[in-house]
């Protein structure tokens, strides 16, 4: 779920400092804050799967690999977020304390509540980040993901959909071309059950 905090304007410091004082979380985009509850446990389960896909894959290879408690910031100082998953390379995010700025790939996994978020301005500031190769949407009711990926280090975006009515049947595989990963569709959707979702 998501809720819009009514409070007057702040500036990218003012959010900074306030909100590691919150218990929860809140995203910041141009001066609004906006809180960002929990969803299901399938969404969990699903960006978990993918934290340990990756990080088996990119153990000693001084990649960063983070879940939904690490902020970024998409454009410089006017927008945070915590997305589900975020990945980066760069040097300059190694030894970064409060929040990654240069990802190669970033996922959320779809809700309800955040699904027009992700796909609307999520994305729009999303792709306006250099260092970012691939932004994965993830459906969290059917095995479907979506991918928009950088083509040739350009500006020029290409988006992909890969998906299964039954992983039992057919299980596609798929590459993560930002960090050279094969995945199939049924390691990222381990046991999620779509007859209970």
């Amino acid at each position: 779920m998501i809720a819009t905090i009514s409070s007057p304007s702040l500036s990218p410091t003012e959010y900074l400092e306030w909100e590691v004082t919150q218990a929860g979380r809140y995203e910041y985009e141009y001066g609004e804050v906006i809180e960002v509850t929990g969803g299901k446990l399938e969404n969990n389960e699903i960006a978990l799967n993918l934290i340990v896909l990756l990080r088996g894959h990119l153990r000693g290879k001084g990649f960063r690999i983070l879940g939904g408690d690490a902020k970024l910031m998409a454009l410089p100082s006017n927008i945070y977020y915590f997305p589900d998953v975020v990945v980066s390379c760069d040097p300059r995010d190694r030894n970064a304390k409060e929040f990654l700025q240069y990802p190669c790939l970033i996922a959320e996994v779809l809700s309800p509540a955040t699904e027009s978020r992700d796909r609307g301005i999520k994305l729009r500031n999303y792709l306006k980040i250099d260092s970012l190769q691939e932004y994965m949407l993830i459906n969290s009711d059917s095995p479907i993901i979506e991918f928009y990926r950088r083509r040739n280090c350009t500006e020029v975006w290409e988006y992909l959909t890969i998906n299964s009515s039954d992983l039992t049947v057919n299980d596609p595989e798929f590459q993560l071309i930002s960090i050279d990963l094969n995945l199939s569709l049924s390691l990222i959707y381990e046991n999620v059950d779509f007859e209970q979702s």
